[in-house]
């Protein structure tokens, strides 16, 4: 094929928009097919009609019944966990690709800097959570280097950027990131915990990574790598960044970590401290965790696009 590929967006909250707005400013190989809501007074239905992108309020129904549906080449899922099984189901009969934006998790995870190439293929792509996208590339990061037995990420967040999407997911978040973590990162064991954080003025996303490295490890070989992973995420995420030098501290056998599920542990504890700034399309800078997402997706799609040869 040539030319870019058409892409609807389900879902017209603080995701949704941002994305499209994302495609329209910043796409290459992409264009807005459809805006998809339910809610018609939604300020992502209005945005979208301004800027000329064809509309429905009636959800996957209406987009099944618009007259440019078979021209859609990948729909972005930006809905929440419970919609996404339900849209699934009406669109996976249709035979086009889909990314779910949502912790739904019903195709493979994905992770462009970590594991995208070996998923170019799925017809439906999950992008795990805001906190996988930061986390899951520093935890796959020291899995190149060493084993990591055990992998805990903390994502805290401005309560201002989480929607009601977000805050009606907290379950799926940490079961899917923590998954993300072992599925994607290479950990034994993942956690993941998530802070919605009620401050004034609003915090910009903070991320902390603690891997447990069991035995002797290259720390050197360790913080480059991870140093490579961030400069790979910045590519697509401008406002990525490593807010200390990496942490390393050493437990011998002699003054082992004790672990309550696990027992004793000796090795190195890594420890990365990360930050993402937003690029500010559509909330303000603060929202980083809606930027990483949408960056993700939008540069997950672009790669899938090229692969079929849309023309950029």
């Amino acid at each position: 094929m040539s030319g870019r590929w058409p892409v609807a967006i389900i879902g017209s909250g603080n995701i949704g928009t941002d994305l499209m707005i994302k495609v329209l400013r910043n796409s290459t190989r992409l264009s807005m097919g459809a805006m998809v809501g339910i809610d018609p007074d939604s300020d992502g239905l209005h945005r979208a009609q301004r800027m000329g992108v064809p509309v429905t309020s009636a959800g996957v129904d209406g987009l099944l019944a618009m007259p440019n549906f078979a021209d859609i080449r990948l729909v972005f899922d930006a809905t929440s966990a419970s919609a996404h099984r339900a849209n699934w189901a009406m669109l996976e009969p249709t035979g086009v690709r889909v990314l779910d934006l949502t912790p739904a998790a019903i195709g493979p995870y994905c992770v462009p800097v970590v594991n995208l190439e070996d998923h170019l293929d799925a017809s439906n792509l999950n992008m795990v959570t805001c906190g996988g996208q930061a986390t899951v590339p520093i935890v796959a990061a020291v899995s190149r280097v060493a084993l990591v037995s055990y992998a805990e990420m903390v994502s805290s967040i401005a309560s201002k950027s989480a929607g009601p999407g977000t805050r009606a997911n907290i379950d799926e978040f940490t079961e899917t990131t923590s998954r993300a973590l072992e599925v994607v990162g290479g950990a034994v064991r993942g956690k993941a915990v998530i802070v919605l954080n009620p401050a004034e003025p609003p915090l910009m996303m903070r991320n902390t990574v603690y891997c447990l490295v069991d035995g002797d490890c290259d720390h050197a070989a360790i913080e480059q790598s991870i140093l490579a992973q961030v400069d790979a995420v910045r590519a697509y995420v401008p406002g990525y960044t490593l807010k200390q030098k990496v942490q390393f501290e050493t437990f011998t056998q002699s003054n082992a970590l004790h672990i309550p599920e696990t027992g004793k542990f000796w090795g190195t504890r890594v420890t990365v401290f990360l930050e993402v700034t937003g690029a500010a399309h559509y909330l303000p800078d603060y929202a980083g965790n809606l930027d990483i997402m949408t960056s993700a997706a939008l540069a997950t799609a672009e790669r899938l696009a090229e692969r079929a040869g849309a023309t950029a």
